[in-house]
């Protein structure tokens, strides 16, 4: 998909599908464009090689949704499935990028990756959610990786690895109990990022959540786990309004 900025709005002049993924354009939010992501037929199964490229170009304003949760499953082969997300982002364009959570279900196999360029005054607001096993159930196999580079430097490459065979994924240092972990990432060249870490959640039973600034000063990610999706999103929701309720940002945003 593509967006582009025609001086009054935002218009998706190309969206292409092909197999299990559907691109449906949504009603606009003012100058922002909406894109939903809808699964045709079950994906990612094994041995899938799945891809979707998304360019926001100069001063466009985009965000991309699903209608539902992403579910890797086994398929007819045990080899694994990989799904590879690249974005780009223009000079002074903004996506949001807020699907459902992944759902990683037994015995399958998912190596995701999602390969990210921002110009130096992009904005990016990047939630990603993972459920491990449905309920009940083991989770299969699942690697993700994380490339985040701007203005051509990188500030944040990060990959992880759950279920077998990956060593002590569920142990008290990683997931402990919880099932449901995620992430949240910004990036805002008009927001200055708090400097000390911070943890969100004050029962570790209900999950927690790790505010971290990043190399780049208007950059951070939050890195939660939690028992059930919902509590996942409420905890990144709560980093972000804590972010950008820090007195450091305040300060910055009023200038």
């Amino acid at each position: 998909m593509r967006a582009t900025h025609n001086g009054r709005t935002t218009t998706v002049p190309l969206l292409h599908n092909d197999g299990p993924f559907h691109l449906r354009r949504l009603r606009s939010r003012g100058e922002q464009a909406r894109v939903c992501v809808l699964g045709a037929m079950s994906a990612p199964l094994g041995g899938d090689r799945l891809a979707l490229d998304i360019t926001v170009e100069t001063r466009a304003r985009l965000e991309v949704t699903s209608a539902a949760a992403t579910i890797a499953l086994r398929g007819p082969t045990t080899a694994p499935a990989t799904y590879d997300v690249r974005i780009r982002v223009g000079d002074h364009a903004t996506l949001y990028w807020l699907p459902e959570p992944l759902i990683s279900t037994r015995d399958s196999t998912l190596h995701q990756t999602f390969t990210v360029d921002l110009a130096p005054t992009s904005r990016l607001l990047m939630r990603e959610g993972q459920l491990l096993g449905r309920s009940g159930e083991p989770p299969g196999h699942l690697t993700t990786r994380l490339t985040v580079r701007r203005g051509g430097r990188p500030i944040l490459d990060q990959h992880t690895a759950y279920g077998r065979p990956a060593p002590a994924w569920d142990g008290p240092a990683v997931l402990g109990t919880h099932h449901a972990t995620g992430q949240l990432l910004l990036v805002d060249p008009v927001f200055d990022a708090p400097q000390e870490s911070r943890v969100i959640g004050d029962d570790p039973a209900e999950g927690h959540a790790v505010l971290t600034p990043l190399a780049a000063p208007q950059a951070l990610i939050a890195t939660a786990v939690a028992p059930t999706p919902a509590q996942l999103r409420d905890l990144l929701d709560s980093a972000l309004a804590y972010a950008y309720e820090s007195p450091r940002a305040q300060v910055e945003g009023q200038r």
